[in-house]
């Protein structure tokens, strides 16, 4: 397969065995294309995908990458997936992603969420190859008390909903196993937290743009439900390449990588609900929207995170802006109901991406 992806900073990746739970999902499948692009041996570990339609049955891959459908909690298959594959680097994407879905199904999202993180913990600490992972938790891990402070990765942890609690309690856990096991080990680990990620192929329930979108062709009115709740959008590719780029050196230089890592937009970036809605109606999208009162379930009013740490250490910081973000993936998700190919928007956006423009 063509090697897309024509970026040096991922020719580390060529031919490196990559192992990605998840991969079925949104960031997953955007992950797996990447890397398989890129000519690294990919073996992804997810349950089905539970979206119609869904981005990773669109995608096409090479004869090198091998998809595993099962449960991340199923401990027996997943430590003969991964010991049998022998990975250079884990990317834990394995996830109840959704708050609403996480105060119908809590015992759920933390069997998900928060044993499926110890299942892979576990895993590591009985390998003696050497391997670099990735746990990809949530920029809802802190304690957020709505006063607006920007999150750093030293501050408080928390968590009032059920899925905010079960990336927390994932982060504990991470923590305590890197102290207790993997300081002086094979295994390097760190976790990363990463803002709203939006960009095209995301069809999961509760998603703004997707449900901004079905709303302007099928002509309903937009149901939202809390249109001043401020978030830090970024597109997909921002924290993807972040994550790349964090698990090259943490391979390479355990010491001064392990830990945690905000991925969001610059401080400044961040924009409220009701302002993705006009950037939408500002693209030619029409557009009518109630707020959903019925709704009762917490969800934190303020959010944002701090990015220096990324920004100095790992020389990373956002290429595109919220607007342009949120621009980008509604002109995606037009597109693809125009029955463009998905694999070649996704190639475009990569491509745009790379030459920042």
């Amino acid at each position: 397969m063509e090697n897309m992806v024509e970026d040096n900073s991922l020719d580390f990746f060529i031919n490196k065995k990559i192992f990605i739970t998840g991969h079925t999902g949104f960031k997953g499948s955007w992950l797996s294309y990447i890397l398989d692009r890129n000519k690294s041996i990919v073996k992804g570990y997810s349950l089905s995908p539970n979206t119609n339609p869904s981005l990773f049955t669109k995608l096409k891959f090479s004869s090198q990458f091998t998809s595993v459908i099962s449960n991340i909690n199923d401990y027996s298959k997943l430590k003969e997936e991964i010991v049998s594959f022998s990975p250079d680097i884990i990317f834990h994407l394995a996830a109840q992603p959704l708050v609403i879905e996480s105060y119908k199904e809590p015992r759920y999202t933390f069997d998900t969420n928060f044993t499926g993180t110890l299942n892979i913990l576990e895993i590591l600490r009985e390998m003696d190859s050497k391997c670099a992972c990735v746990f990809v938790t949530t920029d809802k891990v802190y304690y957020n008390d709505d006063t607006n402070n920007k999150f750093k990765e030293k501050d408080k942890l928390g968590g009032k909903d059920p899925y905010s609690a079960s990336k927390a309690a994932s982060e504990i856990l991470i923590n305590s196993y890197l102290n207790s096991y993997f300081l002086e080990s094979n295994i390097s680990i760190a976790s990363v937290r990463a803002g709203n990620v939006i960009g095209g192929g995301d069809w999961s329930s509760y998603r703004l743009i997707p449900d901004i979108i079905n709303s302007h062709i099928n002509n309903i009115k937009l149901s939202i439900r809390y249109p001043n709740a401020v978030r830090p959008w970024q597109h997909v590719l921002e924290p993807l390449f972040g994550y790349l780029s964090l698990a090259k050196k943490l391979y390479l230089n355990k010491s001064n990588y392990s830990g945690a890592w905000n991925f969001g937009p610059e401080e400044d970036d961040i924009k409220a609900v009701r302002d993705v809605i006009k950037i939408a109606q500002d693209e030619g999208l029409s557009l009518d929207y109630s707020e959903n009162k019925k709704i009762k379930f917490h969800e934190s009013k303020f959010l944002s995170l701090d990015i220096s740490k990324a920004k100095k250490t790992l020389l990373w910081k956002p290429k595109w802006n919220s607007e342009t973000a949120i621009k980008k993936t509604i002109q995606w998700y037009l597109n693809f109901y125009k029955k463009n190919n998905t694999e070649k928007l996704m190639e475009n956006d990569i491509k745009s991406y790379l030459k920042n423009e």
